[in-house]
């Protein structure tokens, strides 16, 4: 399997900030060394950055389905048809297509691409640029375990990677995809409670940054529920549980439980529409 993955030729058609996450993941495992990745995009603006990790850049999708046997789609959702049409020629039975666009389904795919191409659906979320990335895999009707097995051993440096049925995928999207924004709105509320209690902005956001980071350390890795963390930091009468009741007052476990939903909806309705096309 190492030698087979070292020997992998890996294409990227897009260069935006996943890719380069992903890419980046793959280099750092040392399981395919960059002069077999090649990315493609239609310009010269983001591809500089691969070019400097020793990753090979063109301006041509159809060259790197040429060069690739693994080729990740890294494109905007309303990009993926236009960008199928150009390379289905070119997709043979060799190939292993990887789409990481929101609400394009494994059936669009399947009938944008050639008969009997093998597809999966993969979805990561922003911090796989830093490596500590959720990736959820779901392949399609001609995938099968060897290449989920191939993506999971390949994409493991990038964080924690899951595979299962393609309804996941848009929970998915709700829960890790946009699920980092509602983090990332917790945690600027957090620093702005802070600063209104007097402390200073910049050290506030410092402080709120490392309580979340904390804070999701200890949950992946102590092996408990939430709800039994939440219990360790609560004393009877204590400073926590009165924030904790001033929070539920405010319905936030109810506005997160929405907020997750909406995006997976939304994700869903992404997909009906492309159906549609």
């Amino acid at each position: 399997m190492v030698r087979d993955l070292y020997e992998l030729k890996i294409g990227f058609i897009g260069a935006g900030n996943m890719a380069f996450g992903i890419a980046q993941g793959i280099i750092a495992s040392g399981k395919v060394p960059a002069w077999n990745i090649i990315v493609s995009a239609p310009t010269m603006n983001n591809l500089p950055r691969f070019k400097d990790k020793g990753v090979s850049i063109t301006l041509s999708n159809p060259e790197v389905l040429q060069r690739s046997r693994l080729v990740f789609l890294a494109v905007k959702p309303h990009i993926i048809p236009e960008v199928l049409q150009e390379i289905s020629g070119l997709v043979s039975g060799d190939h292993i297509i990887v789409s990481m666009a929101a609400g394009i389904t494994l059936q669009t795919l399947e009938q944008l691409l050639p008969s009997g191409s093998r597809v999966v659906r993969m979805m990561p979320n922003l911090p796989c640029v830093l490596l500590e990335g959720a990736v959820l895999l779901s392949c399609g009707s001609c995938s099968g375990q060897e290449d989920e097995v191939l993506l999971k051993s390949l994409l493991g440096a990038c964080g924690a990677v899951d595979s299962g049925p393609e309804p996941w995928i848009d929970a998915h999207v709700g829960l890790s995809g946009s699920g980092v924004a509602f983090v990332y709105v917790m945690a600027e509320a957090l620093a702005d409670g802070a600063v209104k209690m007097g402390m200073p902005s910049a050290l506030a956001r410092r402080m709120a940054a490392q309580t979340v980071l904390g804070a999701g350390a200890l949950l992946r890795d102590s092996g408990k529920l939430p709800a039994e963390l939440r219990a360790e930091v609560c004393t009877p009468g204590g400073t926590t549980i009165h924030g904790l009741h001033a929070l539920e007052k405010g319905g936030f476990r109810a506005a997160v439980l929405d907020a997750v939903e909406a995006a997976t909806q939304r994700a869903q309705e992404m997909g009906r529409q492309q159906k549609m096309l």
